[in-house]
């Protein structure tokens, strides 16, 4: 089970360097006007300690493999941090970044701290100049940082179950050469708990695309269905066909169902079950009136059993000609 925050300052103590960002100064800057830089900083309240410090979001960019989808982020998903920045005039819990060496536009890669960095910047375009954008630098590998991510980001709620897993995902071949047993053991997690999120994001689009929303679907809507498109073809086919069928009607009629009632619609289609035809068997008698031919075609119509009389009296042209009658009339 999921150890939440517990331990996370700890985990911070155990991975950064010790020394912080003091060792990694930009190398644009000259060592007389960095010691300026700090002391007017210090003198202004800017910098909160040795590696916290309230700087302009525009020098700030996203990990690449930060586990935020940037497209989701909105004034609506973000008013609880926006009302709560407005409420106390400012940001109060720093974000984590990591001081960028080759980027002339960036100083700083943000590695957790996404949704802040978004909310402050619209406050900035929205009428609020003042704000900035609090960090506390560390000193990182990749592993690291996708661990201290993972960290920060395991009790909220703001982050999707899609989100995490597919940042999992991604990091399962990146950093632990595919062993979700690797993974779960860094993470401090369970396996079974591990194999439930990458099941979010190893579900197929064909599925996805029922949802409006991506985000919507949570672990255990991954369970639910992703027994369903494993079991057998026709049952996967069904789910299929309903989430296409409510993609359709959603970009047709402009009707959106919600999260809860669009895996109703999929487990609904995969309990559906195709009328059961019986075996088809029928007779065909030779022209001297004696059973020439039996034949039957199966429930599923994928075969036809033929059985051939030999006391029939018909020659082998008239044989062959009465099955392919028979062949036409059953085959589409």
């Amino acid at each position: 089970m999921s150890k939440g925050n517990k331990g996370f300052g700890q985990f911070l103590a155990d991975v950064v360097d010790p020394n912080g960002a003091a060792s990694m100064e930009s190398p644009a800057m000259g060592i007389m006007q960095n010691r300026t830089d700090s002391l007017h900083r210090i003198a202004t309240g800017k910098i909160v300690t040795d590696r916290t410090e309230f700087v302009d979001p525009e020098r700030c960019r996203p990990w690449a493999s930060h586990n935020r989808d940037i497209s989701h982020l909105s004034p609506e998903s973000c008013s609880d941090l926006i009302e709560a920045f407005k409420s106390a005039g400012r940001q109060r819990i720093p974000a984590i970044v990591r001081r960028l060496r080759d980027d002339p536009n960036h100083e700083y890669e943000i590695v957790a701290g996404v949704r802040r960095w978004w909310t402050v910047k619209w406050l900035r375009a929205n009428h609020h100049p003042e704000y900035d954008y609090l960090i506390t630098t560390q000193n990182l590998t990749d592993e690291e940082a996708f661990r201290v991510a993972d960290l920060e980001n395991r009790a909220r709620k703001d982050i999707s179950d899609m989100e995490r897993a597919r940042d999992y995902i991604r990091a399962l071949d990146m950093f632990y050469s595919g062993s979700q047993t690797a993974m779960a053991e860094r993470l401090n997690v369970s396996k079974s708990w591990m194999s439930r999120m990458l099941e979010v994001a190893k579900l197929p689009s064909e599925v996805v695309i029922a949802f409006s929303d991506a985000h919507q679907i949570t672990a255990k809507y991954a369970s639910l269905i992703a027994p369903l498109i494993k079991s057998d073809p026709s049952t996967r086919d069904r789910v299929f066909d309903a989430a296409n069928e409510i993609a359709r009607e959603r970009s047709g009629e402009n009707k959106t169902l919600s999260a809860q009632d669009t895996l109703k619609r999929l487990l609904k289609a995969a309990e559906q079950r195709s009328v059961r035809r019986k075996a088809q068997t029928d007779e065909v008698r030779s022209s001297k009136g004696k059973p020439m031919i039996k034949y039957t075609v199966s429930t599923s119509g994928r075969s036809i059993a033929l059985t051939l009389s030999r006391a029939s009296g018909a020659d082998k042209k008239e044989i062959l000609a009465a099955i392919d009658r028979i062949l036409s009339d059953v085959l589409p």
